[in-house]
């Protein structure tokens, strides 16, 4: 069965325009996603007009509620509320009719701002098939595309709880699990972040024709340096998961090599007092290097130590590099909601600018 979204309705407003209008907002919860969008009454007769045109000619299975011409929604509480409930029905009544020809056209889709195949149960199971490593093709969808990168954040967020976790574990098998977890979480963000970048580049390729909406140039900078900004973060994540196995590696490197020394000082002290003082010949404490190998057991264990404390700083200028892409990151969430801000700005102003010419052709329609 194909998954279709939850159509509502649940509030309206009024414009704040010279000439007020009654505003719809449309919520639509998608499998992954949930957003609002807002419609005039007028939107809905031109969504019915074209619904008609492009199933030919046959009207869809609900009617608009009628138009008022003695009163006004903006005055009218009563008829704001119930134009508001026969708009949600018919938009519902579309979505759920057996009869699927009105809901899969591109006027219906468009008006949602849903992508071409947002009905088709495939596309979900595109979607989810690639979050979870199975897909490797690239994600030329936008709206899809934001899914993706949603996704993604959760993903490396994952591998640094798991990172933290194993960090504090004591044992070797929680470690070991912890190492696991994270690992497959920075494999599948690798794999998200390859469709990701490939994505934007055929949707920025001068030959793309995927038929869907075309990003600008200010869009597809903005995706580009979402994607390089959690490479960066997957790339130190990478870093501090090697530097912590090589640290527990060598932590283990240097318990057998305490305990071997242990054991042979014990196996000789019952020999003679003063072999202990003698240098020991033979050692064998794991696999010897060149460093190791003409060093004493203090010296061994200075050695660790230094290597321990070099590892350590590693791990400080790994946590640097997190923390700095975090304050990105929150730098750009700020940006963003600057951005959202702006685009409503522009959207009240296409609307009024929309309303001026609908006047002007009207009055050029009775001079002709």
């Amino acid at each position: 069965m194909t998954s279709r979204p939850e159509i509502s309705i649940p509030t309206t407003s009024t414009s704040s325009t010279p000439k007020p209008y009654t505003i719809y907002h449309i919520t639509l919860r998608l499998p992954l996603r949930t957003f609002s969008l807002q419609k005039r009454y007028s939107d809905f007769t031109t969504l019915h007009k074209t619904l008609t045109s492009q199933a030919n000619g046959a009207s869809p299975p609900a009617s608009l509620p009628p138009k008022s011409y003695f009163t006004s929604t903006t005055s009218s509480p009563a008829l704001a509320e119930s134009r508001r409930l026969a708009l949600q029905a018919y938009l519902q009544t579309i979505n759920t009719d057996p009869d699927g020809r009105w809901r899969n056209t591109s006027a219906f889709r468009s008006f949602l701002n849903l992508p071409s195949t947002s009905f088709n149960g495939h596309h979900t199971n595109d979607i989810r098939s690639a979050i979870n490593g199975a897909s490797s093709r690239p994600i030329t969808d936008p709206v899809a595309w934001l899914d993706h990168h949603r996704h993604l954040k959760a993903t490396l967020h994952s591998a640094r709880l798991a990172l933290t976790k194993r960090d504090q574990s004591a044992s070797p098998q929680s470690q070991h699990e912890c190492s696991t977890s994270a690992k497959k979480s920075l494999v599948q963000a690798g794999q998200i972040i390859a469709n990701l970048d490939q994505g934007l580049k055929t949707l920025s390729s001068d030959a793309w024709g995927g038929g869907g909406e075309r990003l600008g140039d200010g869009e597809l900078r903005r995706r580009r340096d979402l994607v390089e900004s959690a490479r960066k973060e997957k790339e130190g994540l990478e870093n501090l998961l090697n530097a912590m196995v090589a640290k527990s590696s060598l932590d283990a490197t240097i318990a057998q090599a305490s305990a071997a020394s242990k054991e042979k000082l014990l196996a000789t002290s019952g020999e003679d007092q003063n072999a202990r003082r003698k240098p020991a010949t033979g050692r064998v404490l794991g696999k010897e290097t060149d460093r190791t190998r003409a060093l004493d057991n203090q010296g061994v264990l200075q050695l660790q130590k230094q290597l321990m404390q070099e590892q350590d700083e590693d791990v400080d200028v790994l946590a640097q590099a997190v923390a700095r892409q975090r304050k990105v990151a929150e730098e750009i969430q700020e940006e963003l909601v600057v951005q959202k801000d702006l685009l409503g700005l522009l959207d009240e102003d296409v609307d009024r600018v929309q309303g001026k010419m609908d006047v002007a052709k009207k009055r050029i329609s009775k001079i002709n």
